[in-house]
């Protein structure tokens, strides 16, 4: 068992642990009767009471790897951080990350920016299958409903091999729940149903769930839909566009025998409401229009339920297609248009104990395929073209007894673009990773770690090419793209408290530029640098913590625009949370703060750009278990309590451009009323 979770902790990424695994592995690795001596031996610090008992030091070890990933500057929502936040959407799921910024407007406009970069520059999984890039510069990134959640990772900077191709500048992994996640102990059949009311134009919000186990097979169904109105400002202004409509359902069949695991999954997020053309900013004169955004997603993955030290495989294949859809409106190349992108693709690997560590190895593969369609409005009204990836890894993971740990590895990929015309590029490359970290003592750890990563040719945002007429090529000189990353940090941390400071610079160059005659490489390097700060207590029934993020964003050397690109300026960034639990009363309370100072620059202001003001957003519940009914949950929330006025970090930024651009602000006061019953 403790091997399991050794290597099942390890094997999620990167970065490097606070804790010594080693002895976890000694004792496994060795004869049950053996084990105390073994677990002796490699804590030398060990002391033998009067008895003859032996008596070990303190043993810290990683829970499903989140100290590894926090510790180097990432962020970890864990199943219990979501049961309390209830994210309604994407903002509300990283309300307490400052690192981690989504712009605002209705679902489909959110984007998500890590670090000031857009998640399209990470690797981004939904239960390990690769999510597609932000298809177009006004569509939103978000690509799974937090109400299937258990599990959020967000890695920051440097990535290990075995996170997926092209992780430019980290990886963002996402879990969603199962039966065996929400199954009492004892039972094989189980439900849960939850339904919520929000005012200022939230609406109605309701999930139905059903689980169980029958004859060695696990069965999980979930449906999840919103419906509401536009909601208001804090100046009390209706924001056009931003009724929620999501229509979502999961599934997941898995099937037992001896030591072996199949599972089938099945996911499909649908958006259908009228949305303005250019969801994520406010332009003069803009009207709403209807819009379609369809994501579907299906995987088949064998693991062991049994793994050895030499054998812990995951075999896993998927297909995924991801549709945009808005009717032909107007004879113009402004948002009316089609885009359909499918992925499909599998991954083969086996992570293995390799002295006091292991190794994971293995290949993955992956083929897109993208279609648009422009109703004709100029003279080349469909186009499609395609990517294909093979690439082979290995990561290693290593914990040694002398207070250093290591997380090392490399992968070589190939690629190859073609393109609308039948044009066809083809290269490969290397990419190498590495973090080290050595611990003083049990409260101190020191790290530092880099990578290098060849990224392919870079698609982006290939939205841009409905607007684009016959004349429109690849250039022949269209390349590969690359990024480096470099971080060091400080860790500190007692039984109760921990705390973290981590400096990042992320450089990443070769992304494509759809702004000339052809697609050709932009000759800016786009680059993220800064400093980011955690620190958390927790007493048992409360729990405070902080974290501050001061990211300075540039592209070509000189500050990124407030223009909801692929890099945006953020500037200082802060939140701030407690959680306290009456347990006398089964009533839990919390509280948020997110702050975001003030953003000045002259680059931008020379572009007509405004200044983007400070702001501070509290956010409040509270959730009340009844005694004699310990299977319901009753909620109270408010968001945004003083009824701010504001536009969150990453959003577009107001300016004087095109005769006056306003920014989607975010919604005023929101009242929500939730109750959710387990049976």
């Amino acid at each position: 068992m403790m091997s399991l979770i050794h290597l099942r902790a390890a094997g999620l990424a990167s970065a490097v642990s606070v804790a010594a695994l080693l002895p976890a592995l000694a004792q496994e690795t060795t004869s049950p009767q053996d084990d105390q001596e073994t677990a002796i031996s490699a804590d030398q610090s060990s002391t033998v009471d009067a008895s003859g008992t032996y008596i070990l030091n303190t043993i810290y070890v990683v829970k499903d790897g989140q100290e590894n990933i926090e510790a180097t500057g990432g962020t970890v929502l864990t199943q219990e951080d979501i049961e309390e936040l209830q994210p309604a959407d994407v903002s509300e799921l990283f309300s307490r990350e400052s690192s981690v910024t989504v712009s605002g407007g209705g679902g489909p406009s959110k984007r998500i920016h890590v670090l000031g970069m857009e998640q399209s520059n990470l690797a981004v999984t939904v239960d390990g299958v690769p999510q597609t890039a932000t298809s177009w510069h006004h569509t939103g990134s978000n690509v799974v409903d937090p109400a299937f959640l258990k599990r959020v990772e967000v890695e920051a900077g440097a990535a290990a091999a075995d996170s997926g191709f092209a992780a430019a500048a980290g990886a963002i992994r996402y879990e969603t729940v199962g039966a065996k996640d929400l199954l009492k102990d004892g039972k094989t059949l189980g439900g849960k149903a939850s339904v919520s009311y929000g005012t200022n134009g939230r609406g109605v919000s309701s999930s139905l769930a059903a689980y169980g186990l029958i004859d060695g097979f696990d069965w999980f169904v979930m449906m999840h839909g919103t419906k509401g109105d536009d909601y208001e400002d804090g100046d009390g202004n209706e924001v056009l566009g931003t009724e929620p409509a999501a229509r979502n359902i999961l599934t997941k069949l898995g099937y037992e025998f001896g030591d072996n695991r199949i599972e089938l999954g099945y996911e499909r997020s649908r958006d259908k409401a009228d949305r303005l053309i250019k969801m994520n900013l406010g332009l003069a004169g803009d009207e709403l229009h209807p819009l379609k955004i369809d994501r579907e997603s299906v995987k088949l993955t064998y693991t062991s339920t049994n793994p050895s030290d030499l054998w812990d495989p995951e075999v896993m294949v998927y297909f995924s297609q991801n549709d945009y859809w808005r009717d032909n409106y107007q004879a113009r190349t402004n948002g009316n248009m089609v885009l359909e992108e499918d992925l499909m693709g599998g991954k083969v690997q086996n992570t293995f104990v390799v002295g006091p560590g292991n190794v994971t190895a293995g290949i993955d593969f992956g083929k897109h395929d993208y279609h648009t369609d422009n109703y004709g409005n100029n003279n080349r009204r469909y186009r499609d073209f395609s990517t294909e990836q093979l690439g082979a890894f290995v990561q290693g993971r290593f914990d040694f007894d002398n207070g250093f740990n290591l997380s090392a590895g490399a992968r070589f990929d190939g690629h190859r673009f073609k393109d609308w015309d039948g044009n066809t590029f083809s290269d490969s490359g290397a990419s190498v990773n590495g973090t080290l970290a050595y611990r003083f003592n049990d409260n101190i750890e020191v790290f530092v770690g880099a990578s290098r990563t060849w990224l392919g040719y870079v698609i982006g945002d290939y939205g841009y090419v409905h607007a684009r007429d016959n004349s429109f090529y690849t250039d022949p000189g269209f390349s590969t793209g690359e990024a480096k990353n470099f971080k060091v940090g400080l860790n500190v941390g007692g039984d109760n408290w921990k705390g973290g400071i981590t400096y990042f610079d992320t450089r990443i160059s070769g992304l494509p530029d759809y702004d000339t005659p052809s697609l050709n490489n932009d000759p800016d390097e786009y680059r993220s640098r800064g400093v980011t700060l955690n620190a958390s207590y927790d007493w048992g029934n409360t729990r405070i913590g902080a974290t501050y993020t001061k990211a300075d964003v540039t592209v070509g050397g000189i500050s990124a625009l407030p223009n909801s690109g692929t890099f945006m300026p953020i500037g200082d960034m802060a939140t701030f949370y407690i959680d306290h639990t009456l347990t006398d009363y089964n009533l839990t309370v919390g509280a948020t703060v997110e702050w975001a100072g003030r953003v000045t620059d002259a680059v931008a202001t020379a572009s007509g750009f405004y200044d983007q003001p400070s702001y501070t957003v509290v956010n409040a519940y509270a959730t009340w278990t009844p005694p004699a009914y310990e299977n319901l949950s009753l909620r109270v929330g408010v968001d945004n309590l003083f009824n701010e006025q504001y536009f969150e970090r990453s959003s577009y930024a107001a300016s004087s451009n095109r005769g006056g651009i306003d920014p989607v602000y975010a919604p005023g006061r929101t009242f929500t009323f939730a109750a959710s019953v387990t049976f």
